[in-house]
């Protein structure tokens, strides 16, 4: 191993060595451990010494004939106390309560994803319809709470389910390892071990390899900001606060776990070798980053300033993995109005490919859930998020935070009665595929599902036996199709030659209008978010060839709109269009 690399944070690989490793000689483990006294490895009921090697702060021994799935974990003697730790570097651990790690061969399954790892890009101009997920929750074997589909079921169920709704890319919640089901992920204990809930290492590298052949990427939430306090994981493991702060001020995180000190090597190391071993060893395609304010400002707090050592750390990181993984997409999760992140990090922003666009989640969201007397003063609520786009690369979620803690779902957000509920919903999700930038959205909100997502229940989809939520499902399936094939809503996403406002100046009508461009075509989006039916709308466009593709209140799709009535009047000199209540149309120019 590079030992000075690992010192000064430029490790990517250090799990190549660090962990435990099958070798013709046996099994090797290695720990890190500057302050311990001692290190013992717990194996097969013993507790055997390790042997301090290179300068005495890391610690090695090999273990004859050990089959694969031998647990194993490092009690550590060091700040007055003994400690059982599982292995920061191991490769797989047990299914919770229980917390040791577990010896993996990863060489075991072979990728037969070489076509698709060789074309792989970062969708800037394609289209890119992300379906974020929670793996526990999408189905569950006879409604159990306890109990899970493996990854290899889960891609059985879920790979034909993406391709039949529309999404070419799939999210994960955090898949390393964590010891409560509540925290989905988000607070970890093993940085190189998917979680044991659904199966094997071998059974998720299966499942991505799967996804591939059926021409869907696949993105892992991954968390560089805090990690579980649980004391058999990194918390004080060697005695001291080796990966966290030592001063609780900035060492304890809003959710009661620890934030990376990023300022030290050993730290960057590990965070940076575990974001590279998700794209190289597990094939993802990306990294959605969790809480990245929280690397800008100390604590997320812009009156605390910025932290400057965080900042480097992600630069660094993102700049190396690009480099590293051809094709692969960096997302960030970040609220806050710092400028350059998805700026390339050798030109000195932070290296992103994309930044979610939350400004854009909560100002929709909360106009829609206005009576619609109250939204002529709010009008530009809906306009607004274009006079900021072209600062970042911008990607559009609704997502799981949106759908949890007593927040209601979508459709729920929605203002009136369960069907003008659904019928905004439809318009919603029209507006946001015509709206430059990515998409997301998470599961279940494809069903109308009005029940808050909840870890410990699968997917409502008994709603599609309800007509009204079949219909909902029929639309959004439409919709996600023509977002898929209409290069229009992508190709220019982030040209400013790609969208043109048509109309918004509405505010007494509630009507909005956009135009979309890529080389091949030009589609025209026109939106009544109001209650009133608006007939023979104009607009001065040449609507000589204009086709109506989508309207979301057509009856086939659960609204008033008969199928055959014609909405879309056009000539040469003008449009003229009827717009129902609630509703968007979709035409092509």
């Amino acid at each position: 191993m590079d030992f000075y690399g690992f010192y000064t944070g430029e490790m990517f690989d250090a799990y190549e060595w660090l962990g435990a490793h099958y070798t013709p000689t046996g099994t090797t483990f290695r720990t890190f451990a500057p302050q311990a006294q001692k290190v013992e490895l717990l194996i097969n009921g013993k507790a055997v010494e390790m042997n301090k090697v290179y300068n005495g702060q890391f610690y090695e021994i090999v273990i004859d004939d050990l089959p694969e799935g031998t647990p194993y974990e490092y009690r550590i003697y060091g700040g007055g106390k003994v400690t059982d730790h599982c292995d920061p570097y191991g490769y797989a651990m047990e299914l919770r309560p229980d917390h040791r790690s577990l010896t993996c061969d990863l060489s075991s399954v072979k990728f037969t994803d070489a076509e698709w790892m060789k074309h792989r890009s970062d969708m800037k101009n394609k289209p890119l319809n992300i379906y974020e997920m929670h793996a526990g929750s999408f189905r569950k074997p006879g409604g159990n709470p306890d109990d899970w589909y493996d990854y290899e079921q889960l891609g059985a169920m879920l790979i034909p389910y993406l391709k039949e709704n529309g999404y070419n890319y799939v999210e994960f919640l955090p898949l390393c390892e964590h010891p409560c089901d509540e925290s989905w992920g988000y607070q970890t204990t093993g940085y190189f071990s998917p979680t044991s809930r659904y199966g094997s290492p071998a059974k998720l590298k299966k499942l991505i390899n799967e996804l591939h052949k059926n021409g869907i990427g696949a993105i892992l939430d991954f968390v560089p900001v805090h990690f579980a306090v649980d004391s058999y994981g990194l918390f004080r493991y060697d005695g001291s606060a080796l990966y966290e702060y030592p001063n609780n001020d900035v060492g304890l995180s809003e959710w009661g776990s620890c934030n990376f000190m990023h300022s030290r090597g050993e730290v960057k190391s590990l965070l940076q070798s575990s974001a590279n071993f998700w794209l190289r060893e597990y094939h993802f395609d990306g990294l959605r980053m969790d809480a990245i304010s929280r690397i800008i400002f100390w604590q997320g707090d812009e009156r605390r300033g910025v932290n400057g050592n965080a900042l480097d750390f992600v630069k660094n990181m993102n700049k190396n993995l690009k480099e590293k993984n051809p094709g692969c997409m960096l997302i960030a999760e970040d609220s806050t109005s710092f400028k350059g992140i998805t700026t390339p990090a050798d030109k000195g922003g932070l290296g992103f490919d994309y930044k979610w666009d939350l400004g854009w989640m909560n100002d929709t969201l909360s106009y829609f859930g206005l009576p619609a007397q109250e939204r002529h003063e709010k009008y530009h609520k809906l306009t607004f998020s274009m006079m900021y786009f072209g600062d970042e690369n911008y990607l559009l979620p609704l997502s799981h935070d949106e759908v949890v803690h007593m927040k209601g779902t979508i459709v729920n957000k929605m203002y009136g009665s369960e069907d003008e509920k659904l019928a905004q919903a439809k318009a919603l999700y029209m507006y946001m595929a015509a709206h430059p930038g990515k998409k997301l959205n998470f599961m279940g909100n494809e069903l109308g599902q009005l029940r808050e997502w909840d870890e410990k229940r699968e997917l409502d989809f008994f709603l599609l036996d309800d007509p009204k939520h079949k219909a909902f499902s029929d639309y959004m399936k439409e919709l996600n199709r023509l977002y898929l094939s209409c290069s229009a809503f992508s190709e220019m996403d982030y040209d400013s030659k790609g969208f043109e406002w048509a109309d918004c100046s509405e505010e007494q009508k509630l009507i909005y209008a956009m135009i979309r461009r890529s080389e091949k075509e030009t589609l025209l989006a026109v939106f009544n978010f109001g209650n009133e039916y608006q007939r023979d709308f104009r607009l001065k466009l040449d609507g000589s060839k204009a086709k109506e593709l989508l309207c979301s209140d057509r009856q086939c799709f659960g609204g008033s709109t008969p199928d055959v009535a014609e909405l879309v009047h056009g000539s040469a000199d003008g449009l003229t269009i009827d717009l129902p209540q609630y509703s968007g149309i979709l035409i092509r120019l």
